[in-house]
């Protein structure tokens, strides 16, 4: 065998056709990289475990032919070239968080940092086809998140995680993006998340368990799921569909006892089916960042980093009268401004006034403390 390091012939052994992370798990596991790739040449005999492997009906004709295909020495110039990384389970580099994974990548490539991974991590997903109010959650979550030095782990896909890490890359010197793609990392998708990819790279990490060249197969999503997952430690879902690939990640993390958080939405908003079921079924509910950090047993609202309003967010008719106080304002002229009755604005008032958004003299109204209102 040419003289190159162990993670070239890691890299190579992960590329194989019919090859499985179970599979690599166990080969791995009973012989260094080099010998594992000479036994799927059929250079070496397989030992332990691992023998029995070769005993899968056509796996070993499918692996010898695929070995003589991808040489480790293209293989790991693929990864020199483009800037890739590779660590190995049980090897320098590899995130101790994976170590002991019920279902662990034996092989990671990586562009960009991985000691992003020592900080706290909260990891966001949801739906490729997220409403506004769910692109700009994810983003705002994103970025407060970042500011007080959470790193946000996401799948940047479409939708709600791209616009996590978008929130993330808005904070000049805040914690770096973590992303896990299920692709080579020299294949972007979707393509138009070309110079996101670039950006987490240069401010973060992206990781992947697939060589330099993986095309991003569907069955590829699920896997990488489950890495998602474990370098979560508390994971929030913004948007859901019934049955979307965001509730397998939060499968995932269930089964490794981390904590599932989740965005309520409006009851006829497909985007928020899974979300409200994730809440329905008992997940702690995420307003705001404050939510989540507190899951994680932080406290930074006095840290001055960012600011934190206690005050429970106005919705709907309260909210549309808040907006209204712009200057001092009486009941009648709100029952005017809105078309409301006077029973409902009323009503919105005194839960204003009560929550501590509005205060009244004399029967005159205008809002009080901070001017910023949370929809």
């Amino acid at each position: 065998m040419t003289d190159l390091a162990q993670e070239a012939y890691a890299a190579a052994l992960a590329g194989l056709d019919r090859m499985t992370w179970s599979r690599l798990d166990v080969l791995l596991s009973h012989a260094s990289p080099r010998d594992a790739f000479a036994m799927v040449c059929g250079d070496e005999s397989p030992r332990g475990l691992a023998a029995h492997l070769f005993d899968v009906d056509g796996l070993a004709a499918a692996w010898r032919q695929s070995a003589a295909q991808r040489s480790p020495d293209r293989v790991w110039e693929q990864c020199c070239e483009s800037g890739i990384s590779v660590v190995v389970r049980g090897g320098e580099g590899y995130p101790v968080v994976l170590a002991n994974d019920p279902a662990p990548a034996p092989v990671l490539f990586i562009r960009g940092n991985l000691d992003q991974l020592a900080g706290r991590r909260v990891g966001v997903v949801g739906t490729r086809n997220a409403t506004g109010s769910g692109r700009e959650t994810a983003t705002t979550l994103g970025r407060d998140l970042a500011q007080v030095g959470v790193h946000i782990v996401s799948g940047l896909a479409r939708g709600i995680d791209g616009c996590a890490h978008r929130g993330v890359l808005a904070v000049a010197d805040g914690a770096g993006p973590i992303a896990v793609v299920a692709s080579g990392l020299d294949v972007v998708y979707p393509r138009e998340h070309r110079g996101l990819w670039e950006a987490v790279a240069e401010r973060g990490a992206l990781i992947s368990e697939s060589p330099p060249g993986t095309q991003p197969e569907a069955y590829r999503f699920p896997l990488r799921n489950r890495i998602l997952a474990a370098l979560s430690e508390v994971l929030v879902v913004v948007e859901s569909r019934d049955r979307g690939g965001s509730l397998i990640t939060a499968n995932e993390a269930r089964e490794r006892g981390i904590i599932v958080m989740a965005v309520p939405g409006a009851l006829r908003n497909r985007a928020a089916e899974g979300t409200n079921a994730l809440v329905r079924d008992g997940c702690p509910i995420v307003l705001d960042s404050r939510d989540v950090l507190i899951a994680l047993g932080l406290d930074t609202s006095r840290v001055g980093a960012v600011e934190y309003d206690y005050r429970p967010r106005p919705r709907g008719a309260d909210r549309d009268l808040l907006t209204l106080c712009t200057e001092p304002r009486t009941l009648d002229q709100f029952t005017i401004l809105t078309r409301r009755t006077l029973v409902e604005c009323a009503m919105s008032l005194a839960r204003l006034e009560a929550n501590g958004w509005v205060q009244q003299v004399n029967g005159w109204f205008e809002r009080a403390g901070s001017d910023a209102v949370c929809g």
